[in-house]
């Protein structure tokens, strides 16, 4: 399961969740800082990663494409980068369950 963390999420998230999320990346990995939401869904459908956005855009989008790529809403508000790392952390056989359904599109994560 690797993950793409969208602009609006810290970029040390992947390094904080690579013993569960191992080989995940932040947009700014791949120079895709500031980069266009159609361009992102591209790039992770053609490397097979879920998104992780806290803006609705990506939602949108799955619900009008589907998958893939999947899409892990996290819907938190203003938080820090260790309450991301823990609802992910919490959520994990939630996001492992919904990784391994081929019909499911979106989940929705929240506090």
């Amino acid at each position: 399961m690797k993950l793409l963390f969208d602009e609006n999420l810290s970029p040390k998230l992947p390094r904080r969740l690579s013993d569960l999320f191992p080989n995940s990346l932040h947009v700014r990995d791949v120079g895709m800082k500031a980069t266009d939401d159609p361009i992102v869904w591209d790039f992770a459908k053609d490397n097979n990663l879920m998104i992780v956005p806290k803006d609705a855009d990506m939602h949108d989008r799955s619900l009008v494409f589907g998958n893939p790529p999947k899409v892990i809403w996290l819907r938190l508000g203003n938080c820090s980068t260790q309450q991301v790392e823990a609802v992910m952390r919490r959520n994990f056989d939630a996001i492992k369950s919904f990784y391994d359904d081929e019909t499911l599109s979106l989940l929705a994560l929240s506090r």
